[in-house]
């Protein structure tokens, strides 16, 4: 009798254990589709709202970068590395009676290339081809050196200097901003502040109210350069006469953020 009663007791409590799970599962299910029936994922619990604010901040650049190249051509490496190297150390000599700090002088490349010369004949009624075997005649030597200027002023000075010394080629001023940091600070602030305003407008319309933010993108920061660039400028043999005119002008920053925000 009382082996009967146990077995009844045992049972009971299977089936109720197998009805709580069950519920379990159900429950389980309800929630499952009723986050998919709203457009949620299971593992995120909040609905959302996304904006986007894009902010502007302008300010005057306090450098001037500057790249000048020499070229010399000789018969042998050696004497067109030599003078290579004299023109350089000229114009390096030149750029520290400027106060240029030699931190802010560095060589981005050095070249040695062969000059060939093939030989020539007629090929055609009045016409001259080259042909056979190209032979060495000379070799060129190129070194390209960048500038810092940090105080803009003398941005003029150092393209006169070098000119003066007939350096070949020179390009720049490209005037920037060295530490871009506290403009772009200012321009990620006023994203912020309009994508702020944006959420908080509408989560108005839409009568809701706004939670915490869930995630925040910032998109790529653009230079763009006011009035007074200083553009190229490329100089073959010549020497200037006088500093140039160089406006310096503004440069502004754009920022663009994307900020999602819990709503309730």
């Amino acid at each position: 009798m009382n082996q009967l009663v146990n077995e009844l007791t045992s049972n009971r409590a299977a089936r109720i254990a197998a009805v709580a799970v069950l519920a379990l599962l159900a429950l389980f299910l309800l929630v499952k589709t009723w986050d998919m029936a709203f457009g949620r994922d299971i593992n995120d619990p909040y609905n959302t709202i996304t904006v986007e604010g894009t902010g502007k901040a302008a300010m005057v650049p306090d450098t001037a970068r500057i790249t000048f190249t020499v070229m010399e051509s000789a018969a042998e490496v050696g004497a067109a590395q030599d003078a290579a190297t004299k023109r350089t150390d000229d114009a390096l000599a030149s750029l520290k009676e400027l106060d240029i700090e030699e931190r802010d002088v560095k060589t981005v490349s050095y070249n040695v290339s062969p000059k060939y010369e093939y030989s020539q004949q007629p090929c055609y009624p009045g016409m001259i081809c080259p042909t056979g075997t190209p032979r060495i005649v000379g070799y060129d030597v190129s070194q390209t050196v960048e500038v810092k200027v940090r105080d803009t002023a003398k941005a003029g000075d150092v393209l006169a200097a070098l000119g003066g010394l007939g350096v070949q080629n020179i390009s720049g001023p490209e005037f920037v901003v060295d530490d871009e940091s506290a403009v772009t600070a200012e321009a990620r602030a006023e994203a912020i502040e309009e994508a702020r305003a944006k959420a908080k407008e509408l989560a108005k319309e839409l009568n809701v109210r706004l939670g915490k933010v869930v995630s925040f993108s910032e998109g790529p920061v653009g230079g763009y350069y006011g009035y007074g660039k200083g553009g190229d400028m490329m100089i073959q043999e010549a020497a200037m006469s006088r500093p140039p005119s160089l406006p310096v002008g503004e440069n502004e920053t754009e920022i663009t953020v994307m900020i999602t925000y819990e709503i309730r």
